[in-house]
């Protein structure tokens, strides 16, 4: 006996929609996306989807914030935790390398919103990405102040070892053509930012 269908009161819970939402929007973008794909992908109908969200706009408003709450925990822990700058350097770039492969929808749903002049998506960055990147400028400016150039735009520098990993995460096959097999963001990181980089990066990671 095949199983019933559901009515439109059965819900699913807020996290398995918006696990659905992540996936659908990273791969179509916010435009293409469709509330009764996600909604059958969560395994629910597209009212009960409603019930929880309200509109498409405040689904992809809270996916997106999802995404950045989860990422900037996981660098304020790294970059806050015990060890002198270099090694907290080190394991902040790593923890965001290993997010990105973890979530590579993050990586495309990002890129999707800057080249996408159309819908909430710049807006939605602006007031997710933007004050992401003042606490990590913020932090790296406070706590390596004795080992950090000082000739060097943090921000500008942050952002170019940022949006190397975001693209090679979102690269999918070109990304060992294009990159090669190893991950060099540790050492990017080190040779932008610090006065002297005598020691190794602590970890070398290869692609997944």
């Amino acid at each position: 006996m095949g199983r019933p269908l559901a009515s439109a009161h059965d819900i699913a819970t807020p996290e398995r929609v918006l696990e659905a939402a992540e996936r659908a929007f990273a791969a179509v973008g916010f435009g293409a996306a469709k509330l009764a794909d996600i909604a059958h992908r969560a395994g629910i109908r597209r009212p009960s989807l409603l019930y929880h969200f309200g509109t498409k706009e405040a689904l992809y408003t809270r996916t997106v914030e999802r995404c950045f709450a989860r990422l900037g925990e996981a660098l304020t822990e790294a970059m806050t935790a015990a060890g002198d700058f270099p090694t907290r350097l080190d394991r902040t770039v790593a923890r965001y390398v290993e997010f990105l492969d973890a979530e590579p929808q993050l990586a495309r749903i990002v890129l999707r919103e800057l080249l996408d002049e159309q819908g909430p998506g710049r807006q939605i960055l602006q007031q997710q990405l933007v004050p992401l990147l003042d606490i990590i400028e913020r932090l790296v400016a406070q706590l390596g102040s004795d080992v950090v150039r000082p000739d060097v735009p943090v921000r500008a520098a942050v952002l170019q070892v940022g949006s190397d990993a975001l693209l090679r995460a979102a690269a999918g096959p070109l990304r060992e053509p294009l990159w090669g097999p190893a991950d060099h963001s540790q050492r990017l990181a080190r040779l932008l930012l610090l006065l002297r980089d005598e020691t190794p990066p602590s970890s070398s990671r290869s692609s997944p």
